[in-house]
């Protein structure tokens, strides 16, 4: 028999994180931190008419409930900015304490100047330099945007968008590059325009009297291999806190999949401090459900733990009983249904790892490895179900009620291992 060869080391490490700037949002005696040596946070977005203070409080507290730790609101009209402080004092009395980010198009240099209530009332403002103003009038009413935040010590997020690019920009880099020798293809220069606006931007804010720790860059576009390279390129020319998300994601799957591939390459890199999935909601979905994905996305990469994982089996020929399928269900949606009041009483409970399979190849095995783990049987196995608590097989379920039992089982667990923690506080 041949020698077993030498054993080499399997760097999966994650790349250090790329070193950014942190930003600090306040308010109410609160602070976020973003970027810096703060971990990626997660961002969404209402699509409540901001005018609705109820329905919008509403939908906040749900996404900040799913786990967002910031949300962006539309601020478009007057109606709209006299609308957010009352926002933030509904969600305020609801215990909800979660950053408010304005949403300014077009206009948001008067109402930021109209309406100083909303002003401060909002911990960070999003502005689109390819959405204020054209010609003198963009270096205007850019300016009293910037100032606005500087008088009121909000952070900014310069978010350019391919779908809303300077177009006075893009038209002048177009004539530059065909003056040269060898021209590039329109998409390098695109990309070059969405840069530059975005960085051209930031050094005209700083020139207003921004803090450039009160800074944070976004470049969005629908495509991932777009995406990528623009925010390679970012990277390298800036320190600013840089959000990530597709724009105009999509639908479903589609859309799942297109934002994890590209975020997942970009924070693979150590690129990135807050994200955001921009997914266009099904009919009957929750809005939350973006949030949800963000969250994945970060927990699957190991840079963030918010919920425990379930770790269930795909199902083949061996596993025609849907048992398992339920099961894993059942247990995923309670746990995630019970993090916002076990994250207080239980603390660690996130780390959670559950396993719940469908037969007897990988099910014992699956279950060593998780915290506690069930194999139920597959197709022709004898009708029990191993039970295995931290690397040990603890007991056997057999009858009808299984699933009730593991269910009971785990709620048990979490109450012992993770409840000790709080007792001992």
């Amino acid at each position: 028999m041949n020698a077993a060869p030498a054993l080499d080391i399997i760097d999966a490490a994650t790349p250090a994180p790329r070193r950014s700037r942190q930003a600090r949002l306040a308010w109410g005696g609160q602070v976020l931190t973003l970027g810096g040596d703060a971990p990626v946070r997660v961002q969404s977005m209402t699509n409540t008419d901001t005018v609705d203070t109820v329905g919008t409080a509403i939908q906040v507290k749900e996404l900040a409930q799913a786990g967002s730790e910031l949300v962006r609101i539309t601020v478009n009209t007057p109606e709209a900015a006299q609308a957010v402080p009352r926002i933030r004092e509904q969600l305020d009395r609801m215990g909800i304490l979660v950053p408010l980010v304005g949403d300014f198009h077009y206009n948001g240099h008067r109402l930021l100047t109209e309406f100083p209530a909303m002003a401060q009332a909002l911990s960070k403002y999003r502005i689109n330099p390819g959405n204020v103003g054209k010609g003198e009038k963009h270096d205007r009413q850019f300016a009293q945007m910037i100032e606005a935040a500087v008088r009121y010590d909000k952070v900014v997020r310069i978010g350019v968008n391919w779908g809303s690019l300077d177009q006075e920009l893009l038209a002048a880099l177009m004539d530059e590059n065909a003056q040269r020798a060898r021209p590039l293809d329109a998409k390098q220069v695109m990309y070059q325009a969405l840069v530059q606006s975005a960085l051209s931007s930031a050094e005209v804010a700083r020139e207003l009297g921004m803090n450039p720790d009160h800074l944070i860059i976004s470049c969005k576009v629908s495509g991932v291999q777009d995406l990528i390279s623009v925010y390679r390129a970012l990277a390298r020319r800036c320190d600013y806190a840089l959000h990530l998300g597709l724009t105009e994601a999509g639908m479903g799957t589609k859309g799942t999949v297109a934002s994890s591939t590209a975020l997942g390459v970009l924070l693979q890199e150590g690129i990135g401090d807050t994200i955001r999935v921009s997914l266009t909601p099904q009919p009957g979905e929750a809005r939350t459900q973006e949030v949800v994905v963000a969250m994945e996305i970060l927990q699957s990469l190991g840079l963030r733990t918010f919920n425990p994982s379930v770790t269930a089996c795909p199902g083949c020929g061996r596993t025609t009983s849907t048992t398992f399928q339920t099961l894993a269900k059942q247990i995923d949606d309670f746990l995630r249904a019970q993090m916002p009041v076990w994250k207080a009483r239980y603390p660690g409970v996130e780390t959670l790892r559950v396993a719940v399979m469908g037969c007897i190849v990988n099910g014992p095995g699956e279950s060593k490895h998780a915290d506690i783990g069930i194999s139920l049987p597959g197709t022709g196995e004898a009708p029990a179900a191993p039970v295995f608590i931290d690397g040990e097989k603890a007991l056997t379920l057999r009858g009808e009620g299984i699933a009730e039992e593991f269910h009971k089982i785990v709620e048990s667990y979490i109450e012992r291992r993770f409840g000790s923690a709080t007792a001992a506080h």
